[in-house]
């Protein structure tokens, strides 16, 4: 179910923050025409901070229904509460995702004993496939690869998407030979490397901007063509790199604005990309192939 390049999807906004359906809708259409292998709606990337509980499920049923059934849908429903992580979920599972998504809480720094109880909380109170989700750059919390292996023991968590970024610890978490249980990537610089070296896919912001690439990348790694892989990922490098010239979604919704694919709302604390960036995303969207 999970393999390949998984895009965690950007929700669309209108001008005064609220999400608009109808550019949902195209925007899943869009991605399955270009070969995205699996979505994943209201993760962080989704701006799953500012959604209600009410607007999670609307969000996560809606992409559902898009996809039809051809692709996975995973919806994001982590929190740094785990009550609150434990109702989002059960909103998840009811609106028809496959499986679900939880970032570490963040703000909390919870020590390794509270994220295993964390999530063995959510395991035990919903039936679902859960997938671990590391990204310590915007949680303030790590998750070790120890801690990983004690929570795959539990039978619904199913996988990790590990974003700290760093090749070493993609190596740790493929030395520990879990079985059944997928390790992916978070992290789209590092992505190509991770799956050449073992991992099942790529949970990918560049998906969002240049999902054909992104697929392509990912299938030619998947099969072990290095060289392939490689050419692929050099021509998405500099998107890997600018989609986070300010925090994320802010550049990747201003890309996907510039495409005509979303329009250009944002809820704030986020703000629309500073202009400063302007020329240096044109730039990216050029060397990537995605505009002339």
């Amino acid at each position: 179910m999970m393999q390949g390049s998984i895009v965690a999807l950007v929700t669309p906004m209108s001008d005064d923050g609220a999400v608009d359906f109808a550019a949902l809708d195209r925007l899943v259409e869009w991605h399955l025409a270009e070969g995205t292998d699996g979505i994943v709606a209201v993760g962080t990337t989704g701006e799953s901070a500012t959604l209600d509980v009410d607007e999670h499920t609307s969000v996560i049923r809606r992409v559902v229904a898009a996809a039809k059934g051809r692709v996975p849908v995973i919806a994001g429903t982590g929190a740094n509460s785990t009550r609150e992580a434990i109702e989002l979920t059960q909103a998840g599972l009811a609106a028809g995702a496959q499986a679900c998504l939880l970032v570490t809480p963040y703000y909390n720094k919870p020590p390794q004993e509270g994220l295993y109880r964390h999530y063995k909380a959510i395991a035990e109170a919903v039936p679902v496939p859960l997938i671990l989700y590391n990204v310590p750059g915007r949680t303030g919390c790590d998750m070790l690869p120890a801690t990983v292996a004690r929570l795959a023991s539990i039978d619904n968590i199913v996988g990790v998407k590990e974003a700290k970024g760093e090749i070493g610890r993609i190596k740790e978490l493929l030395a520990l030979n879990l079985k059944d249980f997928a390790i992916l990537s978070g992290d789209d610089a590092t992505a190509c490397e991770s799956i050449l070296l073992g991992c099942q896919g790529d949970i990918s912001v560049t998906a969002n901007i240049a999902p054909r690439l992104m697929h392509q990348m990912c299938a030619a790694a998947l099969r072990g063509d290095r060289l392939g892989a490689e050419q692929f990922d050099r021509l998405l490098a500099p998107l890997h790199r600018d989609l986070f010239c300010e925090p994320n979604p802010i550049p990747a919704k201003w890309a996907l604005q510039q495409m005509d694919l979303i329009p250009g709302g944002i809820r704030l604390p986020l703000v629309p990309l500073s202009t400063e960036y302007h020329a240096t995303m044109r730039a990216a969207l050029r060397a990537s192939g995605v505009s002339s």
